[in-house]
């Protein structure tokens, strides 16, 4: 299954009574670091196995969704490194351009000042300095949860190297005409005060109004209906279905705007739906999207009504309004005027807000820098189509070719300060140069940068090259590119995977940065709801770590995740895997207390007893089992193989049936230490990614070995004994049966019953002693009387349960149970045996019956065998 290649000391069976994770789990992880387990060697001859982290912000602190996926990152990169591959997860953080800025301009306001105060350079000097002092806090926690990241190759997107790349992919894409400057609309946050793109928006339902507002007068006049009142200063036309009779006559005139001195034409448009409210639409250039494009169309004014923070900047009553002000103020004019011909309050629609702060995001005209998205998502989306890139689970493919198969133009620029800054300068004659990294930005009078920095996820679509050297041709570049694959959740396929192929399959000579995309969901609470401060349902997974330990924590999410699945997680699951380390750490105890050992080969099959027997050939289908559930990412389903494995087979039947030998010693007693021993060695292994903590400790006590995480991972050495296994199932009937009846009639466990057990001429004889201790049953003795007898596998169990039981309220209780039984039998034959409701009936429905008149009939023989046991009154 394995080969031990550690040289095993005596294993020191001086384990504490009870595990404490917090005495172990902090000591256990400096030492990994301080060994070097984690980093990797670009010159190894070993295959390379590599992920790279999803960096996440500098601002941000570790929250559940980190704890779940660094899981299982770390859990698929301790495999590896376990399976001879040269493994690594590389670590890093995002500068997360918004979200900082506005951290330390929160430190300013509170002293009264703004970045305006500081000027740009000092301001920037300022964050830097934020940084080094608050930021990154999430690294540290990092470690707490046990992530095997290689800290020698940490990265951050604003260091030296990777501005580097940035500068340089700018530059390659504007010299190939994929980065150009125009004038559209864009979603601008008047809160951040910068543009924010179309993934960077929330959408909710607001409650909001519905004017509907007379243009024009008499006939020469109409009808339009908007939610965003304030905006009509700014209309340069009133829209119309070039085929809507109702306004033939009007269109090519011009109208009378309200509120303003101006006229406006009527146009002709397809994108106007006529079946729609009037069939007439306002057209407000600078402030819609849809009217941008309709102003190209036909050639309209873009107009201007507001700033930068929202504040209307047309003469007028309503200059320096709010916009939301505003909005009112224009309503009650149109209102005095007669002009308003129906309100509709509340209106329930769907607002965009910024995703970073909520305030409402205002659309609006704007000179940007874009990438022209069409030639790269072109080969993104034909990467993961001609099968270079896989997608799992394969049905999240279509969320992924939604959007890159109708991407539009990305804006890359943001009015902010701190961020890679666009590389782009401006001569006094108009002149713009784009400036590489290893070239001089011009000099002279009348010469200056943009003022802009590129959007956050510009230099995070770099990661998985630029954090290995690109654009050198790096050793680690050589080695580790492209990495194996990408885990993250299915909420930014958008923001950063499909950039990520973007940019990698363009400056890679169409190598795709990663052969798979894992895709998990999120995790949320028991009940299935989002976790959010707001609800409030948001768990701090390090108060759990403190509580529960990291082991808990990781084996909770593990079990969880399910392929592209959401992950319901609860304090009690927690809880419940916290049971599970300590079940594993005392079992461990008890087989290191009685002889357990890796010393030497396995004894031949011969000697193995058919208990022996059994738990190997289970351990080798489980190692089997999990091994291809990593393959397919199937954590959900590895854990719990490995929890049922460990639980219910290892502790609750092979150590419990082995007792007997362990206890009786000699020869026997030796071969199965030797098998505990395989079995629990091989168990933590396996073990081991997941709850890397509990496992260290115990195994390399078991072992004497130096660490697990360089082990060797197990191998399927393909030992099976199906006879063996059919064996232990039969005994496992028996106790199972025995215990069950033992329950019904009130018996505590350990209460000792005398019984005799009559097991014919089949294996279970062999295992008479085993199911005695289980059973707490007695020898039969001369006075032996059987009051009940119980039919199991392979033969009876006869109890004498004298003094234990009332007879005749036993008879009553078993006569009641029987009746009823029958009647659930009579009323499933009933439905079965009539053919018009078969005929009618849903598969499924009928299977159910089916189902219930089997468990009928096997109650009835179990019940009718029970009252024949019973002595006569």
């Amino acid at each position: 299954m394995t080969e031990n290649t550690q040289t095993p000391s005596s294993p020191n069976s001086e384990l504490p009574t009870t595990y404490a994770p917090a005495e172990v789990e902090g000591k256990l992880y400096e030492r990994w670091v301080e060994r070097g387990y984690f980093e990797a060697d670009a010159k190894s001859e070993k295959p390379a196995y590599t992920i790279v982290i999803p960096p996440p912000n500098v601002t941000g602190s570790l929250h559940l969704g980190h704890a779940f996926q660094h899981t299982l990152m770390d859990a698929l990169t301790r495999r590896k490194r376990m399976q001879g591959y040269e493994s690594l997860w590389l670590p890093g953080m995002d500068h997360a351009g918004i979200a900082t800025q506005n951290k330390v301009e929160q430190q300013l306001a509170e002293e009264g000042k703004s970045r305006h105060d500081l000027g740009r350079e000092e301001f920037t000097d300022r964050v830097w300095k934020w940084k080094e002092e608050y930021g990154g806090k999430i690294l540290g926690q990092m470690r707490r949860l046990g992530d095997g990241v290689d800290w020698s190759r940490e990265r951050f997107t604003m260091d030296e190297g990777l501005s580097k790349a940035v500068q340089t992919i700018f530059k390659r894409l504007y010299d190939d005409e994929l980065i150009y400057r125009a004038e559209r609309i864009i979603n601008w946050c008047p809160r951040c005060l910068t543009a924010i793109s179309d993934i960077e928006v929330e959408y909710q339902d607001d409650a909001g109004e519905l004017v509907s507002i007379r243009y024009g007068e008499g006939e020469d006049s109409l009808v339009v209906a908007t939610t965003r009142a304030e905006t009509m200063l700014g209309d340069t036309a009133v829209a119309v279905h070039p085929d809507d009779e109702r306004y033939a006559h009007l269109i090519g005139k011009q109208i009378k705007l309200p509120l303003t001195d101006r006229t406006i034409p009527v146009v002709a448009d397809t994108h106007v739906d006529p079946e729609f409210g009037t069939g007439a639409v306002k057209v407000t250039p600078a402030h819609d999207p849809n009217d941008f494009a309709i102003g190209q169309r036909h050639d309209l004014q873009s107009l201007t009504v507001m700033d930068e923070h929202g504040v209307i900047t047309v003469h007028g009553p309503f200059l320096g309004l709010d916009r939301f002000e505003a909005r009112s103020a224009i309503v009650g004019a149109l209102r005095e005027q007669g002009r308003i011909v129906a309100e509709k309050r509340p209106y329930m629609h769907s607002v965009g807000h910024c995703s970073r702060c909520k305030t409402t995001v205002e659309p609006r005209l704007s000179m940007q820098w874009w990438v022209k998205v069409g030639p790269l998502a072109q080969a993104a989306g034909d990467a993961v189509r001609d099968g270079r890139v896989k997608i799992h689970p394969e049905d999240m493919s279509k969320r992924y070719f939604d959007w890159v198969d109708n991407m539009h133009d990305w804006c890359i620029s943001r009015q902010l300060w701190w961020g890679h800054r666009i590389p782009i300068w401006y001569g006094p004659e108009g002149q713009v140069v784009c400036v590489g990294p290893d070239e001089q930005p011009p000099t002279g009078e009348g010469w200056t940068q943009d003022a802009d920095v590129l959007d956050t996820w510009f230099s995070s679509g770099l990661w998985p090259f630029s954090t290995l050297g690109w654009p050198e041709r790096t050793p680690d570049l050589e080695k580790f590119y492209a990495t194996d694959v990408l885990l993250t959740g299915h909420d930014i396929i958008f923001f950063w995977v499909a950039r990520m192929m973007m940019f990698g399959l363009y400056a890679m000579d169409g190598v795709a940065p990663f052969h798979t995309i894992a895709l998990t969901g999120l995790v949320r609470d028991e009940f299935g709801k989002k976790m959010s401060k707001s609800n409030p349902n948001a768990v701090d997974p390090l108060d759990w770590m403190d509580k529960y330990g990291s082991d808990a924590v990781r084996f909770t999410l593990a079990k969880g995740a399910n392929p592209g699945a959401d992950v319901p997680i609860g304090e009690d699951w927690v809880q419940a895997s916290s049971k599970f380390a300590n079940k594993i750490w005392n079992a461990t105890r008890f087989a290191l207390m009685n002889g357990a050992t890796i010393e030497g080969e396995l004894p031949p099959v011969e000697r193995l007893s058919a208990t022996d027997r059994w738990i190997l050939s289970r351990l080798n289908k489980t190692v089997a089992q999990v091994d291809a559930y990593y393959e397919d990412y199937q954590f959900s389903k590895l854990s719990e193989a490995l929890y049922h494995f460990a639980w219910d087979e290892v502790f609750d039947w092979y150590v419990e049936l082995s007792k007997t030998t362990f206890f009786a010693g000699g020869e026997q007693a030796q071969v199965s230490g030797r098998v505990l021993g395989e079995v629990v060695d091989v168990m933590l292994r396996l073990l081991h990614p997941i709850v890397p903590f509990v496992t260290e400790t115990l195994w390399t006590t078991l072992t004497g070995g130096e660490s697990l995480v360089i082990a060797d991972w197990p191998k399927d050495s393909g030992f099976r004994d199906e006879a063996a296994e059919a064996e232990i199932a039969s005994v496992q009937s028996v106790i199972t049966e025995v215990r069950r009846f033992r329950k019904e009639q009130g018996l505590q466990d350990g209460q000792k019953v005398p019984a005799r057990l009559d097991l014919g001429a089949t294996a279970l004889g062999a295992h008479e002693a085993a199911i005695r201790q289980l059973l707490r049953l007695q020898p039969e003795g001369d006075s032996f009387n059987a009051t009940a007898t119980l039919p199991v596998a392979g033969g009876t169990v006869a109890l004498d349960l004298s003094g234990t039981i009332d007879v005749a309220a036993e008879r009553k209780r078993l006569t009641k149970d029987l009746g009823a039984a029958e009647k659930e039998k009579q009323q499933a034959e009933a439905k079965l045996g009539n053919e018009a409701f078969i005929a009618k009936a849903p598969d499924n429905v009928v299977d159910k019956i089916k189902g219930r008149l089997a468990k009928a009939e096997a109650d009835i023989a179990r019940l009718q065998a029970q009252l024949d046991g019973l002595p006569a009154a």
